[in-house]
């Protein structure tokens, strides 16, 4: 017994002096000039047994035994840093690297912060904001949506929208958070451009599957974009003009480098353009539409340990006519949208081993169209339509560096919900009074997570992580266990398999009538009769990189069930002026006016890049099939998603002609969107009574089965050039641009006419509208220092 007791003493001895034996060396990682922080840095010794990478923050911590040791500090487009440390107690060490202008030029999308093979997480993408500028938009408007519609996996809507369906998953399946909070319509231009301005952005990531425990609520995708912090060295800014917009950055220090601030601001000018045409040609009458967007951020530096931040974004659309009757009467048309969200977040360094954010959040999205008729200055009608969400939120999360075999993240969200699908005012009309109709839902969503990364010898690291979300509507309750895991193992140096599963519920619903994402789509609680979203996924896939020549390649297939999808039913719409005439008492709601289905999207993604060199850029590739099944559509039977695509190909290519220039082109392909057509058209004798005095017959339509026709294929290529100029205060570039180089006449839609359209007789064709030709742009951009 003596001897047990000896033996467990010299054992908890042993490993309690092996405990004092380590230390911890943590710090932030910026960049030398700006001081702003960078995320996703490789911190490692040079023989790499033990390794980091910096947060979302850039804060960093290791932990090993005492002892000599060559450290690196890696990063793409940044010179690396080595430092020789000989550790004899904790160490706090932060380090700033300094841009490679040369290798910054030639960079393209970094598919993961740190070499492919060695990262845990897959179907994730990382895109410099460089490569987002270099690559040709339409209009030249350059678009973060846009260039993540270029990755495998990744379908756009249609023609020129900034709609996302990945992995088969609908628009309303991604979560888009800006600094913490939730963007609900991330487009301007019924969907043509996306809101986030490149100039405000300092990273972008996609995450297509295998999601983490600490992001919930969408079942499809998350895309989480951080704004800059702002350069505390010293005041620097940014200006363009192009076709269609104009927009700035402007930022610099505060308090003497301890805090920084930065602005930036784009609007359209496309009304103040036409207007004057529209006013000499229309006898008065006018009309136009313009977006903006404006984001703001400020940072101060409490301690060495002690950091707030806040930041907000604010844009909107808005479309305006009036039309002047030859009676002087008027009639007057408004339809806006916008989203407005603020973030504030405080940074604490617990220890040399933890660090946690504290985030309080706010965000809301809303939609108005307004019409009046107005005789002799008074309005004879006038109806008022609205809906939108609100959201409040609370979120802490930590980041606890336990030991160089784990990295253990947990945290906790909580928002409430405030929900409007319907919100409708009608002035005058019939009885010549005024009704209101409203409809409004609160909701509580709550999230509690924990993941937890670990390596398992020297071969195998996994993620396992668990998450558990609930969501209170009314007396309805939910509660959902969510668990994730991910795993990858090291077959050879540069080589790792990789699989993962993730379960994910999403308790909220965007109706829409159109498929594309228009603004008028309405976001509506799950309920008691309308039960949440669910699905689970389950990828698997390999990837290498091969150093020698700057090649990645990852390949990937993924199986997703989705079920509790929902949809408008046959004929139902969003707008019922109806209701509000009976002064809200209908008994018709949205919940009835809806149905759920499963859907089920599987497939294989390519992706085979180049990071650095003259030439680079990426082919990707994806083989899909979403197939949906509605008990109460296409009488019960499976059909194919709208946007279910068989082949998806993009290829990105950069060339670095000489320092000051360099040539871009991208060329997409896109098996045809799925659609219903008419088959035929009949007549049918609604109501009859005395045949020879009074009959009344009624078109009908037999259609095909749903989205049995396929569009024809999509593709287009685009050019762009941009030259650099050095000047004496800053740095000038000029950008020419070609959207849709060859002019390819791709679909947008389709509808049956007659052949001839002088002759109504002739047989009835399917006719295809185009949308955009080609499209020459050009735009000139200053950078002052």
């Amino acid at each position: 017994m003596k001897l047990k007791i000896y033996l467990f003493t010299l054992l908890l001895f042993g490993l309690l002096q092996a405990q004092a034996q380590k230390v911890t060396v943590s710090g932030f990682l910026k960049e030398e000039g700006s001081n702003e922080s960078l995320l996703g840095v490789m911190v490692y010794t040079q023989d790499k047994p033990y390794g980091a990478i910096t947060n979302d923050f850039g804060f960093y911590s290791i932990t090993l035994p005492i002892g000599e040791y060559t450290f690196i500090y890696d990063y793409v487009g940044y010179n690396s840093k080595t430092f020789q440390l000989n550790l004899l107690k904790d160490t706090v060490l932060s380090v700033f690297l300094q841009s490679n202008s040369n290798q910054l030029a030639v960079a393209t999308v970094n598919v993961t912060r740190n070499k492919a093979s060695e990262n845990v997480q897959m179907s994730t993408v990382d895109i410099p904001i460089k490569q987002i500028k270099d690559i040709p938009a339409l209009f030249g408007e350059k678009d973060v949506l846009k260039v993540i519609q270029l990755m495998p996996g990744v379908q756009s809507g249609s023609e020129g929208q900034s709609g996302l369906y990945v992995r088969g998953g609908g628009p309303d399946q991604n979560l888009i958070i800006l600094d913490g909070a939730t963007v609900y319509n991330a487009q301007h231009l019924f969907g043509f451009f996306s809101l986030f301005n490149g100039d405000a952005l300092r990273s972008v990531e996609l995450i297509k599957g295998g999601f983490p425990a600490r992001y919930g609520g969408r079942l499809s995708s998350v895309i989480d974009m951080n704004m800059k912090d702002g350069n505390k060295d010293h005041l620097t800014g940014e200006m363009g003009i192009g076709i269609i917009s104009s927009r700035g950055v402007i930022e610099g220090p505060l308090a003497k480098g301890k805090g920084s601030f930065i602005v930036s601001g784009r609007r359209t000018y496309i009304d103040a353009l036409t207007q004057p045409i529209i006013l000499a040609t229309n006898n008065g009458s006018t009309a136009g539409y313009y977006f903006y967007d404006l984001n703001a951020k400020l940072n101060y530096k409490l301690s060495d340990k002690d950091h707030i931040y806040l930041s907000g974004y604010f844009g909107r659309d808005k479309f305006y006519s009036s039309t002047k009757n030859s009676d002087n009467s008027k009639f007057k048309a408004n339809f806006g949208w916008g989203n407005a969200t603020t973030t504030f977040r405080w940074n604490h360094v617990l220890n040399n081993k933890m660090f946690v954010n504290t985030s309080a959040i706010y965000s809301t999205y809303d939609l108005l169209i307004a019409a009046d008729e107005i005789d002799h200055d008074t309005t004879a009608f006038g109806l008022r339509y609205g809906s939108g969400i609100q959201d409040f939120s609370l979120k802490q999360d930590y980041d606890w560096y336990a030991s160089t075999r784990h990295k253990i993240k947990f945290g906790f969200l909580a928002t409430h919900h405030s929900f409007t699908p319907n919100a409708t005012v009608v002035i005058g009309g019939f009885n010549d009074s005024t009704v209101k109709s409203t409809t409004s839902f609160k909701g509580v969503e709550t999230g509690v997570y924990i993941e937890d990364e670990i390596k398992i010898g020297l071969k195998l690291t996994t993620l396992l992580g668990a998450r558990l979300s609930t969501f209170s509507v009314g007396k309805t309750n939910y509660v959902k266990p969510e668990p994730r895991i991910s795993a990858a193992y090291k077959l050879q140096k540069n080589l790792s398999a990789k699989a993962s599963f993730a379960n994910m519920n999403q308790y909220i619903h965007l109706l829409s009538n159109s498929g594309i994402g228009l603004p008028t789509d309405l976001w509506v609680p799950a309920t008691e009769k309308v039960k949440p979203q669910s699905s689970w996924q389950a990828a698997t896939g390999i990837a290498r990189d091969f150093d020698s020549l700057n090649f990645t390649l990852t390949v990937e297939g993924y199986y997703k069930v989705m079920s509790n999808i929902i949809g408008y039913k046959e004929g139902a719409s969003f707008l019922s002026v109806a209701d509000a005439f009976n002064g809200g008492s209908s008994k018709v709601t949205w919940e009835d006016n809806v149905t759920n289905g499963n859907g089920k999207s599987y497939g294989t993604e390519v992706l085979f890049q180049r990071k650095t060199g003259k030439l680079t850029g990426w082919v990707g590739y994806t083989l899909s099939w979403t197939k949906l099944q509605f008990d109460s559509l296409n009488f019960g039977k499976e059909f194919y998603a709208k946007y279910d695509r068989r082949h998806d190909v993009s290829v990105v290519a950069q060339y670095k002609i000489k320092k000051n220039m360099t040539l871009s082109a991208t060329w997409v392909y896109g098996t045809g969107n799925a659609i219903t057509l008419p088959l035929s058209t009949y007549q049918l004798s609604h109501f009859q009574t005395f045949a020879s005095y009074f009959n009344y017959w009624q078109s009908g339509t037999e259609y095909s089965e749903r989205n049995a026709f396929r569009m024809k294929a999509y593709n287009r290529a685009d050019i762009g050039l941009q030259i650099t100029k050095q000047k004496k205060h800053g740095e000038q570039t000029w950008e020419f641009s070609v959207y849709n180089a060859y002019n390819q006449k791709n679909p947008f839609y389709y509808y049956a006419a007659s052949e001839d359209n002088n002759d109504p007789s002739s047989k009835t064709v399917l006719k295809q509208i185009s949308l955009f030709p080609i499209l020459p742009s050009i735009s000139w951009n200053y950078k002052f220092k």
